[in-house]
């Protein structure tokens, strides 16, 4: 497996995780547990933003791992 491609499989994970903190967020009652999830959510939305950055200089660099 290239490096690529494993950087793929993380944002795909880390794409999963934020549908389900979102999900979270919104399902909980609880007024204080809900803003947490939310701003875990939101830090996850950044980590995402960075690693499809990644992805995007992983591709120029390295043409071959384009689509992968």
């Amino acid at each position: 497996m290239t490096v690529a491609s494993q950087v793929k499989q993380c944002l795909s994970s880390l794409k999963g995780i934020e549908a389900s903190l979102n999900t979270f967020s919104i399902e909980t009652e609880d007024e204080e547990v809900r803003q947490v999830f939310h701003e875990t959510c939101l830090t996850t939305r950044k980590v995402i933003g960075d690693i499809e950055k990644r992805i995007g200089e992983l591709e120029r660099e390295e043409p071959q791992y384009n689509g992968y």
